[in-house]
């Protein structure tokens, strides 16, 4: 098995062997002295591009212009950064000059005083500049610098911080987070494609309930995700909902996720957008969400259109929403939809996600039993059948090509997922006698 980190300490060597600084930066010394284990190594470099290029017989420029070189070792693949300052930021996202300088400019540079250790791996000595090591000690997130200028030359960094805080389980230094509450308006600048993939770190994280939590605090969920701020405050039976408003049960959800996938995540945050458009008493008085599943569905495709997801994560997350209320008439559907229903290609992920709702409700399991009792019983042959009747079988029972052979088909699949059949001979005298009576009418 490859050791990245040897392949990494290689890498380093490599560099002072030819009279360079070098040392491993950013977030794998952060998850070093935090004593969490890194999957990716970051160094950092007094060698220019040109001279990494040099070096290394395998290399990517993918930032040569800002000093950022992939180096490719032993299969993996590498950041080897120059040490760098940064000038005239002026698009809120990027310097518009660099100049290359010292490991100490290098650190001083950088977002939060947790990301700017650096680390000699040969000695085995930790540099901090910026008093990061006392921050992770104290699990706080604190920027390096004044927080409205750090904020101000890349605004991403203020949704950065709410997704270190939530992951790492660590807090906001108050200096900070007024940062952000202050500039929170200003995030709607960063493209939406930046603003997903971290929202998506967030969500997939180990406590995706925290990151709400830091996005509610911070200022920048109204701006990000509005339709989950306006779940705030939107009444729900106590009956079925004791844990409160519909915020409070999205936000138990999330809770009980750990580290899900994307479409799961994103099912769950979305799954009660419908609530506040489709909210109304009935004339006992009685709180009612008709049809919140479907406006749910259309809302959370927005959402993800203006997100920029993937057709296919944006088909999945909307049928998690959409579908989400059929769980509880599973115990008493007909064979052949409870079959249908375990035949989408979400239905685990809509499973997971009828857990964790019912978890954040009710509390009671019964239903999520019952299917996962079903997954074990059915074979998968049972829940997606190969067909007994085609098309090809009707026409040689001459049965005429046309509009009639798509009910006939239909009545067919029906009645196979039924069990109403164990063979195709039966399949097929049911379809010619089913004909013959059609056209006798």
């Amino acid at each position: 098995m490859i050791n990245k980190k040897a392949l990494a300490v290689k890498l380093v060597r490599t560099l002072r062997e030819r009279g360079f600084e070098a040392y491993f930066v950013g977030g794998c010394v952060r998850d070093l002295v935090l004593k969490r284990k890194p999957y990716d190594f970051d160094i950092a470099s007094s060698a220019t591009p040109d001279e990494i290029e040099k070096i290394f017989p395998r290399t990517v420029g993918v930032g040569k212009a800002f000093g950022v070189m992939v180096v490719r070792e032993g299969g993996e693949s590498f950041e080897v950064a120059t040490f760098r300052e940064d000038f005239e930021y002026s698009d809120g996202r990027r310097p518009g000059r660099v100049a290359f300088s010292t490991a100490k400019a290098d650190a001083l540079r950088r977002d939060f005083t947790v990301n700017g250790l650096f680390y000699d791996p040969v000695s085995r000595k930790i540099l901090d500049w910026v008093g990061g090591q006392a921050d992770a000690r104290k699990k706080v997130i604190r920027t390096i610098g004044k927080p409205l200028d750090r904020f101000g030359e890349d605004k991403l960094r203020m949704l950065r911080a709410v997704r270190f805080a939530a992951n790492l389980g660590f807090k906001i230094e108050l200096a900070t987070l007024r940062a952000i509450r202050k500039m929170s308006a200003e995030i709607s600048a960063v493209s939406a494609e930046r603003v997903r993939d971290e929202l998506v770190k967030l969500l997939t994280g180990p406590n995706p309930a925290k990151g709400l939590d830091w996005l509610d605090a911070s200022g920048l969920l109204p701006i990000l995700l509005p339709e989950i701020d306006a779940l705030k405050g939107c009444k729900q039976s106590k009956e079925h909902h004791p844990e409160g408003d519909v915020f409070k049960h999205t936000r138990l959800m999330l809770s009980f996720l750990k580290k899900p996938t994307p479409v799961l995540a994103l099912g769950a945050l979305l799954h009660d957008i419908g609530k506040p458009k489709t909210s109304k008493k009935d004339k006992a008085g009685r709180i009612r969400f008709n049809g919140h599943d479907l406006v749910g569905a259309r809302m959370a495709d927005k959402v993800l259109t203006r997100l920029k997801f993937s057709n296919e994560i944006k088909e999945d997350v909307t049928a998690c929403v959409e579908w989400h209320m059929q769980f509880k008439d599973a115990p008493k559907m007909k064979p052949s939809t409870l079959k249908r229903m375990m035949q989408r290609r979400t239905f685990l992920t809509e499973l997971d996600q009828h857990r964790a709702d019912c978890l954040a409700s009710h509390g009671k399991l019964g239903i999520w039993r019952f299917l996962n009792k079903k997954i074990k019983t059915l074979s998968k042959e049972e829940i997606r059948p190969e067909p007994f009747l085609r098309g090809r079988d009707l026409i040689d029972l001459g049965i005429p090509p046309g509009p009639q052979m798509g009910p006939l088909l239909k009545a067919a699949e029906e009645k196979q997922l039924n069990g109403d059949w164990k063979t195709k001979a039966e399949a097929l005298a049911w379809a010619q006698d089913a004909w013959k009576n059609r056209t006798a009418r």
